[in-house]
Formats: C-alpha cells, structure tokens, sequence
C-alpha cells in the first residue's frame, strides 16, 4: 500500500488508473442498480462477452488495414449496442426464447473476437488486457472515450429516471400511464451496454457482470430507496476498485481480480450478517 501510494505522485499510467475507477463508479452504481432491479443481469452477461468481437474487429482493422484512429474501443461501443439490440427487439417481438438467443449472441460475439483476434499479425497484449481486465493500461486516449461514455449515461439516466424506475418496477402500471416500455427498456439495454464496456477497462470482459451486480447487491442492504441504493453502488464500486488497484499493485497480482474478491468477499459478509440477524430476530 506504501508503495502504491508513493508511486501514485511520481507515475502518470497510476493516475489515470485511478481516474478510471473514479469514472466507472457512477455510471456502475446507475446502470448497476437498473440491471440488478429489472433482473436482466444475464442479458448483460452476453452484452459483456459479445463485446469481444468488437475489440477484435477493431484491431484486426487498425493492424491489417492500417486504420490507426480506429480505437478497440470504438468497436466495442459498437458491438455492445448491437448486440443489446438484438437481444431486447428478439425479446420484445420475435418467436424465439429469449435465453436461446442471450446464449447465442453470448456465443457468437465470444467466437468472431477469438477469430480476428487469431488473423491479426504481432503480438495483441492489449486484447488480452480487455479480457481479463488491466486498469494500469489505460491510455490519455482512452481516459477520454471513458469520460465521453460516462457523461452519456449520466445524462440519459438523469433525463429518464421516472421512466426508466417506472419501466423496472411495474411495466404493466407504466403502459397504463402511456410510458412507452418497449422503448425505454431497449434505452435501458443501450445504458448497459455502454456501462459494460466502460467496465471492460477495468475489470475486464470476464469479471464486468461481477463489478456490475456486487456493489449494487451490497448496497441494497443499506437502503430500500432506489436512488440512495445509486449511490452506495456507486461508493461502493469506487472503493472496491481503487482498493483492489492498491492492494494488487506491490505484490504485483491482476487488479481487475483482486477488485471482484474484494467485492464478493464483502458481499458474503454482509448477506451472512443479514441472515443471521433474520434467525436471531
């Protein structure tokens, strides 16, 4: 921890780290918070894996076409829309099970990634960071695309709050009052996506849905309000990363699973004091 600490003023790359988990904290405890009450985690879990192919796309293009502006990231908005897209339109309207096709676009974004990931010449450390997640390589650049991704969930989530607490709770009383819920839940889906792909820098493709669903899972057992329970995930998420980013730093061990023990192992304590306490009431 002294060590980070130290380094934290002399290194520029520690900094913005910390910036980053700064930045992913509140749209993490926003978006969190929806996801966990509409219950579509699994739907974010595919979202996540599909973002795969996006980043390998981009890659593929920056190396073989020489497409230098075109930013991993900037395929993995891309691919994350899509695919929360399609997800929510089958959902919504079309014949098929909704677990079929999560699964499927879980599947098939996973595949096209390893693919062009696979055809792309030199060595793609930096893909594999966005997998397993490494907040140490975040870059000036992507430091700004983050922030970007940030100001455009806040704003949408402040814009549409009723709508959207409306569309989680009780979406038969919603249509009743003329909210339009086939739009706002596909609104909702876009958030995540964008939200899953802020976390990718993080903790990675793997561990995003973990980030996304753990601070939000301990808050709720401080607060029954739904914006209060914002708030905490969002307090949470930052401390569980920047705690996760100073611990894993001196004995040099990946930040991105040392923030999701963290934050299963407080979730863990706290459920079982909870439940304690049901016994003992």
């Amino acid at each position: 921890m002294a060590d980070f600490l130290a380094d934290l003023q002399r290194h520029v790359f520690l900094q913005y780290a910390v910036i980053t988990g700064m930045l992913a904290a509140i749209p993490c405890g926003v978006i969190g918070t929806y996801v966990v009450t509409r219950r579509i985690t699994y739907i974010g879990g595919a979202i996540a894996h599909s973002v795969l192919a996006g980043l390998g796309a981009a890659r593929f293009c920056q190396v073989v076409y020489n497409w230098p502006w075109l930013h991993p990231l900037y395929g993995a908005v891309i691919a994350s829309l899509v695919s929360a897209l399609i997800i929510g339109l089958v959902s919504l309207y079309a014949r098929q099970r909704e677990d079929t096709v999560i699964g499927a676009v879980w599947a098939i974004g996973m595949a096209v990634g390893i693919l062009f990931i696979s055809r792309t010449p030199g060595y793609n450390e930096d893909l594999m960071s966005y997998l397993f997640g490494n907040i140490l390589m975040v870059s000036s650049d992507d430091l700004y695309l983050i922030l970007g991704l940030d100001i455009v969930v806040i704003l949408f989530s402040l814009l549409f709050y009723n709508k959207l607490l409306a569309v989680c709770f009780d979406e038969e009383f919603a249509r009743v009052r003329g909210v339009r819920v086939e739009l706002y839940y596909l609104l909702l889906l876009c958030l995540t996506a964008l939200t899953v792909v802020l976390l990718v820098t993080v903790v990675g493709v793997v561990m995003v849905i973990a980030l996304l669903t753990l601070p939000v899972a301990v808050a709720s057992h401080f607060s029954n309000r739904l914006w209060l329970t914002m708030v905490l995930s969002a307090a949470f998420t930052a401390l569980f990363t920047l705690s996760g980013l100073a611990l894993s730093y001196g004995p040099d061990l990946p930040s991105g699973a040392t923030t999701i023990v963290l934050a299963g192992g407080l979730y863990l304590v706290v459920a079982a004091v909870d439940a304690f306490r049901v016994r003992r009431g």
